[in-house]
């Protein structure tokens, strides 16, 4: 009987992460902002950026990035923690001079991501969920994506699910950015709100607007953007985004354009 019951406690502990892994899949794209919600624990969240262009001009230039494969990695630890991971393995960057006429270009790799994500309350996303999420940006990418220096930051997501269809997302987050010229760190801090509606069972949309004042020595600017992305999720492991974003004042980029998928394994 004792080996009986002995067996019966090790079949309980083994089987106790199958019941967390149905868990609903929230991937952390498309959007500007952070869900709070973590993956559960033994799953592994692979999320990648297909493509992304990106436009910045003003009268004197225009400078195009394009990103393909900004892919962040999302591995559960427990319950309420998550580990991540994330590297853009390449990106092209073009900038026209208006006025001389001449064409610089580039491609090269990003900088790595190392993080984690604490869930404080309630880990699945529902109703009133929070969570405080540091990391740190490993300076192994190349000009012109590479930062050129180490930095670091926290971000500290808050969701409420309003209705069954609307919640509310905040996503503050306070930075030690690099500096423009590479060497050294800065402040910088973003707010972003956002207002999520499942318009069915798979498709979903968020609409977002962020703030964020930089500090860099170069010049501080205050950038001022809104986003729209729409997430179709056709099984309950996979989901495929599609987004834009634009820049309301002069110091923001003008227009981002990007397609994505997220897959649990």
């Amino acid at each position: 009987m004792r080996i009986q019951m002995g067996l019966a406690a090790i079949l309980l502990i083994v089987a106790a992460p199958a019941f967390a892994e149905e868990r609903d899949y929230c991937p952390a794209r498309p959007g500007l902002g952070t869900p709070a919600c973590t993956i559960s624990p033994g799953r592994v969240s692979v999320e990648m950026g297909l493509a992304d262009w990106s436009l910045d001009q003003d009268s004197s230039q225009r400078t195009d990035t394009v990103l393909i494969g900004d892919t962040l990695v999302r591995i559960g630890l427990t319950d309420t923690i998550e580990a991540q991971i994330g590297w853009t393995p390449y990106g092209h960057v073009r900038t026209r001079d208006k006025l001389a006429g001449t064409v610089d270009s580039a491609g090269a790799t990003g900088d790595a991501m190392l993080g984690f994500k604490l869930n404080l309350h309630h880990p699945d996303g529902s109703g009133l969920s929070a969570a405080i999420q540091p990391f740190v940006t490993i300076p192994i990418g190349r000009s012109p994506l590479g930062a050129g220096d180490w930095g670091a930051g926290v971000v500290a997501p808050v969701d409420y699910a309003l209705t069954d269809t609307l919640s509310l997302q905040f996503t503050p987050e306070v930075d030690a950015a690099v500096d423009q010229d590479g060497s050294g760190r800065h402040f910088a801090a973003s707010g972003t709100v956002g207002l999520g509606v499942a318009l069915s069972k798979k498709l979903s949309a968020t609409v977002e607007f962020q703030a964020l004042r930089d500090a860099d020595p170069s010049g501080k600017t205050w950038q001022a953007l809104e986003s729209t992305s729409l997430a179709w999720m056709p099984r309950g492991n996979l989901q495929f985004d599609i987004g834009e974003g634009a820049g309301l004042n002069h110091d923001a980029p003008d227009v981002e354009l990007y397609v994505g998928v997220s897959r649990r394994f």
